[in-house]
């Protein structure tokens, strides 16, 4: 049987170069995301239109939300950082793999408040080096034993926060692994290969049911696999490159999903004019609000 198929419209005409890191935040009712080329993170009210953004003094790759409402914990390419929103203060936490040819790339708390994120390659030859990582509540960091990636993505935990959804984008496999109260991790597999001609999978977030949604750079879509890592259905995006989604919206049935223009030529961006907005399509699904991160300041 055929997956169905729905269409997602534009919501924020934002530009931006590349826009990542969907995240709804239930307590705010807002929406928020990063450029991250733009080094700029953005923050969208669709109850009033209201857009606010703030510019970071690195590329800001990834973050999220903090239990204390007035933070919000910053991935910037080199180090993680506490940011207040009030004072706009940056609060250095750790360097992440200083000396090395990488930045931080995608993130998302467990099911415990800690934030887990992987990095990025941006060397040119020679092996790939990066890797996954926990910041845990007492600011400390672990590298987990996961394989190492060239580009990080679909992050993600199950409702119950036993299975935990990571890729390496140029792989084409969304993976998935046993991941622990404690934090050990463990029994790697494959959860589910893309199998259309174009796209690799990017950003992801898990539903109230627990199938993951994951939007699909250079495939205009987005696919929700169920538990089992079947589709189950796909969103068309009227842009090539969408590359993080979140399930948003009072009750949170309405799929948000930042777009890219980078890598894109004259006639592509001319063909695709929306190309770095936000975009949104209703859903039957249902989202769960964001895990915060528990950790606090020193």
């Amino acid at each position: 049987m055929n997956a169905p198929r729905f269409d997602a419209t534009l919501a924020v005409p934002a530009q931006c170069a590349l826009g990542e890191g969907a995240t709804w935040c239930s307590r705010s009712g807002r929406f928020y995301w990063t450029d991250i080329e733009g080094a700029c993170l953005y923050r969208f009210d669709p109850s009033t239109g209201e857009r606010t953004s703030w510019s970071m003094p690195e590329r800001l790759a990834t973050f999220a939300l903090c239990a204390d409402p007035q933070y919000l914990l910053l991935g910037l390419a080199t180090c993680l950082a506490f940011f207040d929103s009030t004072t706009h203060e940056i609060r250095s936490i750790v360097e992440v793999e200083p000396g090395l040819p990488t930045r931080l790339n995608d993130g998302r708390c467990d099911r415990q408040g800690r934030f887990v994120f992987g990095t990025k390659y941006e060397g040119t030859g020679g092996d790939v080096v990066g890797g996954f990582y926990r910041l845990d509540h007492d600011l400390s960091l672990t590298r987990l034993p996961l394989p190492t990636p060239a580009i990080s993505n679909s992050i993600g935990f199950s409702p119950d926060g036993t299975t935990m959804y990571f890729c390496d984008s140029p792989s084409r496999e969304i993976l998935a692994c046993d991941y622990g109260a404690d934090g050990t991790v463990g029994g790697v597999r494959v959860f589910a290969r893309l199998t259309d001609a174009d796209g690799v999978p990017d950003g992801s977030t898990v539903d109230a049911e627990g199938g993951l949604w994951n939007a699909q750079w250079g495939g205009s879509r987005l696919v929700r696999y169920g538990a089992d890592g079947v589709e189950t259905e796909r969103v068309s995006v009227p842009v090539s490159q969408p590359s993080c989604v979140a399930l948003g919206g009072p009750e949170l049935g309405t799929l948000y999903v930042t777009t890219a223009r980078v890598e894109l030529d004259a006639a592509a961006l001319e063909a695709q004019p929306e190309a770095g907005g936000i975009f949104a399509a209703p859903s039957a699904r249902r989202g769960l609000p964001e895990p915060v991160f528990q950790g606090r300041w020193r």
